[in-house]
């Protein structure tokens, strides 16, 4: 099968992902195989390949929102038949038994693996999980809008669950990328007001178009303050301002994988009357499955921007520059 192969670390200017042909992959006992149709891309494929994770795998094939019909089934997987639509998300498998998994929070899980960072994943013509971490797809959703949806949606859902964010209150974003352009279709039609700082032009034009009740460059000129916020950029720098842009009690929720570092905070400033700060780790598949109900039900429409299999790196550049407005999606 043709692949695109990250085999040393290196950064995405430099074109590291190669094509390779790797041998068809047969699925184990519970797993099933699905053949890929397209494959989200994400700020979290940037970290793997320019080395900003703990190192993992090498060679690997990233992607991890994946979209595909089940092809092939391993001894013992009967949960789907061949010819199903399913998704592969981030969170690959866990223990099923310690503390974490035990108490609904098996994104904790310490024995987690993860798809195109611990086993190959969809920037791939196939690809292999068990079958209870995959996710039937609603008919809703062709397969390039789905597939943002099981990350940038997924991660998305849970940072909007861990911003607290209260029915009708004031939520603000920091970027309007692939997550941030889906989690504002989730607010709004909870009732929320959404308000946006993001640099680029373009974002900024579709938060606007996107029913934003106020964008901007910085928080100078916010006309009031959030009851929530969320920051999406993998910028540690933010973390002051979102914080002193916060109403009383107000709750900052910090979606990535990866953070820059934090600079010092003042506790009266920053954290005093009940400031809170909640990070988010991967997600549970409760969350898979309640994000891709209310997605359907709502319908959230995903923008997306089409590259080939081949232009995997071509991709992740324009993503690295936010050139892509929405999502970018790679068609097998």
């Amino acid at each position: 099968m043709k692949v695109m192969q990250l085999e040393q670390y290196a950064a995405i200017g430099t074109s590291p992902l190669v094509a390779r042909k790797l041998p068809m992959p047969v699925p184990g006992p519970g797993e099933i195989r699905v053949r890929v149709r397209c494959c989200g891309i994400c700020r979290t494929d940037l970290h793997v390949i320019e080395g900003e994770l703990a190192p993992s795998r090498l060679p690997i094939v990233p992607g991890h929102q994946i979209v595909g019909i089940v092809d092939a089934l391993g001894a013992g997987a009967t949960r789907f038949e061949t010819g199903t639509r399913v998704g592969i998300a981030w969170l690959r498998s866990t223990c099923g038994f310690c503390e974490y998994c035990r108490s609904g929070r098996e994104n904790l899980c310490e024995a987690a693996r993860f798809t195109g960072y611990h086993e190959h994943g969809g920037f791939a013509e196939y690809a292999l999980v068990n079958e209870s971490f995959a996710y039937r797809i609603p008919e809703a959703f062709s397969d390039t809008a789905a597939a943002p949806l099981l990350c940038a949606g997924i991660i998305g859902y849970r940072a909007l669950r861990r911003a607290n964010l209260s029915p009708k209150g004031m939520l603000l974003l920091y970027g309007f990328g692939s997550s941030a352009h889906i989690v504002i279709q989730l607010a709004l039609s909870r009732g929320s007001q959404v308000m946006v700082i993001t640099r680029g032009d373009k974002h900024r034009e579709l938060a606007q178009s996107m029913g934003a009740v106020w964008v901007g460059q910085t928080s100078k000129d916010l006309p009031e303050k959030a009851d929530s916020a969320i920051i999406f950029a993998p910028a540690g720098e933010l973390v002051p301002d979102a914080l002193e842009s916060l109403k009383k009690g107000g709750t900052l929720s910090l979606a990535g994988i990866h953070l820059s570092e934090v600079p010092k905070l003042n506790y009266s400033r920053h954290l005093f009357f009940e400031k809170n700060i909640h990070s988010v780790t991967a997600n549970t598949r409760q969350d898979g499955e309640e994000l891709l109900a209310e997605a359907a039900r709502i319908p959230i429409i995903p923008y997306t921007t089409t590259y080939r299999l081949q232009d995997a790196n071509l991709a992740l550049q324009d993503l690295s520059q936010d050139k892509i407005r929405g999502s970018g999606v790679l068609v097998i």
